[in-house]
Formats: C-alpha cells, sequence, structure tokens
C-alpha cells in the first residue's frame, strides 16, 4: 500500500470543459431546466387526474376543471418553450443508465 499521494491532475482548464457555462445562453439554460420540472409535474398530476377519472371519484365539474386546466397549463407551456426556442424533447434529461427523465409521449 502506498502512502504517496497522487498528483492532481484536475486542471483550471479541465474544470472548465465540465461546467460548459457559456454567459450568452444561461437564461435559456435556466429556462430549460424550470419547464423541465414543470413538465414533470404537469405530467404526474395528469396520470393521477386520469387515474381519478377512472375510479370515478370526482364530480363532473370537477373532471372539467381539472381537464381545462391541465390543458391551459399544456399550452402556456408550448408557450414558453416556443419563446425561448424550445422542443418538447429539449425538455426530457438523459439519465444515463435510468433513460430519459421523462415518459416519450
Amino acid at each position: 500500500m502506498s502512502t504517496e499521494a497522487e498528483p492532481n491532475t484536475n486542471t483550471g482548464a479541465d474544470r472548465r470543459k465540465r461546467m460548459d457555462l457559456d454567459p450568452d445562453t444561461v437564461e435559456r439554460d435556466l429556462v430549460k431546466l424550470v419547464l423541465t420540472i414543470v413538465e414533470l409535474l404537469r405530467q404526474l398530476m395528469e396520470r393521477q387526474a386520469v387515474r381519478r377519472f377512472d375510479t370515478g371519484e370526482l364530480t363532473e365539474d370537477q373532471e372539467e376543471r381539472i381537464g381545462l386546466t391541465l390543458m391551459l397549463l399544456e399550452d402556456r407551456m408550448a408557450e414558453l418553450r416556443g419563446r425561448y426556442g424550445l422542443r418538447p424533447e429539449d425538455l426530457n434529461l438523459d439519465l444515463g443508465p435510468l433513460g430519459p427523465l421523462l415518459p416519450r409521449e
């Protein structure tokens, strides 16, 4: 067993490569992250609403209100994606061996 410390090969240039931050796209990247989280929550709410519709635990008025709310949210998401030049697939993060964050619809 060696007690010698291995030299640190992480130079500042190596760290910059991994960070890959571009000041010109910070706003768009932040919007992309926020919209990804909102899209994940929207899809989860939509699935929960469908389950509740299927079990019959909602009144007709509740079903209508939930459906309208989900449609409006989807419209606003499309509007924001368009404003920042994002496509729906841009919001789907690749989690490596776990696969994509969002299911493909």
